[in-house]
């Protein structure tokens, strides 16, 4: 079942050729061999099989892996391929006779050995891809991170930008300090976090908005990106009770700038004051790149700066309903 699960991976971990010429721009190889001369075609299977195999590897392994390897072409110490971040080793009698194609697979699967954990789920059209490097993560928090992906990343995706990836990789780092993020299509997790917080699962939540977003460079200013992923948290968030997470009172010293839940409680007050939609129809504008200053004035007939001062004069004109598993 191992063997299948790890085929079936590499299957969707390798593309062919695509994006060849800028990952042998990111990544570099360089292959020890002593018989070069003679093993010019190993040499070059064992070059496309990196490129083929590695850069998705790393993208998957997590924080901080190495793009420079050394590879090693040995008689002792493996009978196929031995890999882990930055290094591989391969048996030069092993693979003098073997395809890319196989090359490919045995390198996929040493390196995975690096992982504590791999699986993939499917439902209704979607899939994640849950890969751990924590030997002690709890399982009923292993759970709870996939059931809030099904539960609500489809929800996401149909309300906001239904052309997002249905296909999601969670990965819980050790070596990740932070608590989440997100980039592409992959959501890093510290594992430190996850366990001194084990209750707060809908960084889930958080995170997957910002996939859905998809904003790409330049869109707009990073405190209404942050702002709106936690006003989604707000809103469609499935346990902000049980993670013990709210929207801040107003002060005189916050501003919309504030970014995360500041600015949230700053949507939130819109939403039910000024115009229902207004995240939704703001979130468009920053995929589409339309986003500037006159988008608050063309939405609401005021700048932003006029609308924080109404809020700042009435901030208790919100109510706020929070989710809970209870």
């Amino acid at each position: 079942m191992i063997k299948k699960l790890l085929i079936f991976a590499f299957i969707s971990f390798i593309s062919a050729n695509t994006f060849a010429q800028n990952r042998e721009r990111e990544y570099k190889v360089t292959i020890n061999d002593k018989d070069s001369a003679t093993n010019a075609i190993v040499d070059a299977k064992l070059k496309a099989a990196f490129f083929q195999v590695y850069p998705e590897f790393a993208q998957a392994d997590g924080y901080r892996t190495t793009r420079n390897v050394v590879l090693d072409l040995v008689t002792e110490g493996t009978t196929t391929i031995q890999a882990k971040a930055g290094e591989i080793k391969v048996n030069s009698k092993w693979v003098k006779n073997k395809s890319q194609k196989k090359i490919q697979k045995e390198l996929f699967t040493a390196l995975s050995k690096n992982w504590f954990s791999y699986s993939k789920e499917k439902h209704k059209g979607y899939e994640l891809t849950f890969i751990s490097k924590d030997p002690n993560l709890d399982p009923t928090v292993r759970k709870k991170l996939i059931d809030t992906y099904f539960e609500i990343y489809p929800t996401l995706v149909k309300t906001f930008n239904d052309k997002s990836t249905h296909d999601v990789l969670f990965v819980v780092d050790t070596a990740y300090k932070a608590v989440a993020e997100a980039s592409g299509n992959r959501i890093l997790f510290s594992a430190g976090y996850m366990k001194a917080h084990p209750t707060d699962i809908d960084v889930v939540t958080h995170e997957t908005m910002h996939i859905v977003q998809g904003y790409g460079y330049s869109a707009g200013p990073v405190w209404l990106t942050e702002g709106i992923a936690d006003y989604v948290r707000y809103k469609y968030g499935v346990d902000n009770v049980g993670s013990k997470w709210s929207l801040p009172d107003y002060n005189a010293k916050q501003s919309y700038t504030n970014s995360y839940r500041i600015t949230a409680r700053f949507f939130a007050w819109l939403e039910q004051n000024v115009k229902p939609g207004l995240v939704a129809a703001l979130d468009q504008q920053l995929r589409a790149h339309q986003y500037s200053e006159q988008s608050w004035t063309s939405l609401t007939g005021k700048t932003l700066d006029q609308l924080w001062e109404d809020y700042s004069k009435e901030p208790q004109k919100v109510s706020l309903t929070y989710s809970s598993k209870k």
